[in-house]
């Protein structure tokens, strides 16, 4: 009996979404603090973007798989129509989140205010060293979280290809015993 994978695929975008979100919250804080040309806002920026593609890429292939279990009907795949709604609902969310967090990415940054005038903005930004040294601090703690789970995600995988490479091993082996 064949599986869903329509539950993998949702994991994987929810877990997408998440890293989206951090990287949403990370983009927003260096926006509000950097000059629009800073290095660090420009690859945060870019970051944002690459995340969104790759989750809109995943999204547009759970889409079209619900497409085609409305189409097909759902009790051939063995599911209940509530089901199928459900699923609906769940990409039309995940679609209005990456719009949502595409469009304030490409938000044009604000322009000058006249002289003499200020942005509630400019209170809540820090003004002295101490305040940007502990802006800065966090940004480092929160770059090296994201270093600590990346490095997390590579040891899983180095585990998973070291337990093919031995899989496929022995599977060579047999093949070999079967032959002789």
């Amino acid at each position: 009996m064949s599986t869903d994978p329509y539950h993998a695929v949702q994991q994987e975008i929810q877990s997408s979404l998440a890293t989206a979100s951090t990287l949403r919250a990370s983009f927003l804080r260096i926006r509000s603090t950097a000059r629009e040309d800073s290095e660090e806002l420009v690859w945060a920026r870019n970051e944002l973007k690459a995340t969104l593609a790759a989750l809109e890429a995943d999204l547009e292939d759970l889409e079209e798989s619900v497409k085609i279990v409305e189409e097909t009907g759902a009790r051939l795949f063995g599911l209940e129509e509530s089901e199928v709604i459900s699923r609906r609902q769940y990409v039309s969310h995940v679609r209005r989140e990456i719009d949502s967090m595409r469009a304030e990415v490409e938000v044009a940054p604000a322009s000058p205010l006249p002289y003499g005038s200020r942005s509630p903005l400019v209170h809540s930004m820090p003004t002295s060293p101490a305040a940007v040294d502990d802006q800065r601090e966090w940004a480092r703690q929160e770059q090296q979280m994201m270093i600590q789970q990346q490095d997390q995600t590579i040891d899983t995988i180095a585990g998973t290809l070291s337990t093919l490479a031995e899989q496929a091993g022995l599977m060579g082996r047999e093949i070999n015993e079967h032959n002789e």
